[in-house]
């Protein structure tokens, strides 16, 4: 049975959606301020919180703002229901994460098909770390705020070295990666490329520029035959904004990204060539070997992995050499065989 805490200062009134959820089989968890409020949805993790606007000690967006910012609460749907039907406080509580706004007097009916809709919603989006982007937006078309998403939707195949997005070019889709492998790319005012990130399938790509500029700052190519798929930027921006569950899906990568970015100027700045190769090699294997297998072969060419490591191809192949002879690689038409990984991470500490 599903919980839901309510969180009211008005003992009849709390009383009376108590009962009303314990009839319609929910587990109603009662709180009669903010603070106590809190408390329980921290000891009792409730699958959904109905929370007044107006209370003392704390009201209802100190509740929802306490709770937002806690990575232990913060996904649970939360709507509140108010006396106050004024479109400022509604876009106040909206604006600060809320799900949805039920005003006071509300009958049965109306509170359990709100909360009805929340939990079903709750439940799809969540789902989403577990389904490829089509699936979960194919499942979102059913409530009636999405209905135009199939309009929107676009799938396209690209062939192996296909350019999906050029550098400087105008950002106008999230790209979710359905099938393939793909490359991101910079390259310097003399042409040399530079390979930032190789994404896999199940990887969101193409975002960061609807948070600064528009403008890509890399090139996207296909690794091989690949199919993408393009999401508009009003979907995205409408799914970031009405619901927490994305919003912090794309804060997680963003935060992600920087981090990654960090640690491979760190690399390039103080690391030896041996010691880049070694940990591109890993890190390779990590992304694309999901099997976590002792022997791995990894599809890549001696110029991407140059422009990966960051230096000119003749040393990565005289460097792949090395690893060959110290038996950490096999080199299998033009492939790169990874037999021995612990070895390879001992050279990267």
């Amino acid at each position: 049975m599903k919980k839901i805490l309510v969180i009211e200062d008005n003992e009849e009134m709390l009383e009376n959606i108590a009962e009303i959820l314990t009839l319609a089989n929910y587990i109603a968890i009662k709180a009669e301020n903010g603070k106590i409020g809190v408390k329980k949805a921290h000891s009792e993790l409730p699958d959904l919180i109905l929370s007044d606007v107006m209370m003392p000690e704390l009201d209802g967006y100190g509740v929802l703002y306490m709770l937002a910012n806690d990575p232990v609460t913060a996904k649970i749907p939360f709507i509140f229901i108010t006396a106050k039907a004024d479109k400022a406080d509604y876009r106040k509580g909206m604006g600060m994460g809320a799900d949805d706004y039920i005003t006071k007097p509300f009958d049965d009916i109306e509170l359990l098909q709100a909360i009805e809709v929340r939990l079903n919603k709750y439940e799809m989006i969540h789902s989403v770390e577990k389904e490829n982007l089509e699936v979960f937006l194919d499942k979102l078309t059913g409530l009636s705020e999405y209905t135009d998403l199939n309009n929107v939707k676009k799938s396209k195949f690209f062939k192996k070295r296909e350019s999906i997005y050029l550098e400087q070019s105008n950002a106008q889709f999230v790209y979710f990666l359905k099938s393939g492998k793909i490359k991101l790319t910079k390259a310097n005012e003399n042409g040399k490329e530079y390979i930032v990130d190789i994404q896999s399938e199940g990887d969101y790509f193409g975002y960061l520029p609807f948070f600064e500029n528009n403008i890509h700052h890399e090139s996207a190519v296909a690794l091989e035959d690949t199919e993408v798929l393009f999401l508009d930027k009003d979907t995205f921006f409408n799914l970031l904004y009405s619901n927490r569950d994305i919003s912090n899906k794309f804060i997680n990568l963003l935060a992600g990204n920087i981090r990654d970015k960090e640690e491979k100027l760190i690399k390039l700045a103080y690391n030896s060539v041996r010691k880049r190769v070694a940990d591109t090699l890993v890190e390779l294997k990590m992304k694309f070997d999901s099997e976590n297998k002792s022997t791995f072969i990894l599809t890549i060419t001696r110029d991407d992995l140059a422009n990966m490591v960051g230096t000119a191809t003749e040393t990565v192949i005289r460097t792949l050499s090395d690893f060959q002879f110290e038996k950490m690689i096999e080199i299998e038409t033009g492939k790169i065989k990874i037999i021995n990984v612990a070895k390879l991470e001992n050279l990267r500490n």
